[in-house]
């Protein structure tokens, strides 16, 4: 079990509360995202799935953008709870994909915190965005 400051705990449990809201028809998984802008404000947001799957929206996504429309142009911290509804106490941890973890990049830096809870809290992975996601490409290779 990863050490936690309170905020972090209180961030995870944002994110586990906001995974039940999930719209997940499709797949039955449930993902929940809270971040932290660099002001402190936090943004919850859940997975959003589509008929045609493609279309479907991550919980991360959801979240960043959220914060980008509010002006926030840097993020901290993210916490992702992710579980099968169907089963939500089975041991997993769900990390952020691909696309999510290049969009946190967008607004965070490699030092960004990332913490992934499961459902019940009993297992918990905390590391930084340069760990989830190393060698990133972002905004700074496009400057000049």
């Amino acid at each position: 079990m990863a050490e936690l400051s309170a905020d972090e705990t209180a961030l995870l449990a944002a994110a586990r509360e906001v995974a039940a809201r999930a719209y997940a028809p499709y797949s039955g998984f449930h993902v929940g995202a809270a971040i932290r802008a660099e002001d402190g404000r936090v943004f919850t947001a859940a997975n959003v799935e589509n008929a045609s799957y493609g279309l479907s929206l991550c919980a991360e996504t959801n979240a960043a953008m959220a914060a980008a429309v509010a002006g926030v142009r840097r993020l901290t911290h993210v916490a992702v709870v992710g579980y099968r509804a169907a089963t939500p106490t089975a041991p997993a941890l769900a990390t952020p994909c691909g696309r999510c973890r290049q969009i946190l990049n967008e607004f965070a830096g490699p030092e960004a915190r990332v913490i992934i809870g499961d459902a019940d809290g009993s297992s918990v992975l905390a590391l930084t965005l340069g760990e989830l996601l190393p060698h990133a490409f972002g905004p700074r290779q496009l400057e000049p």
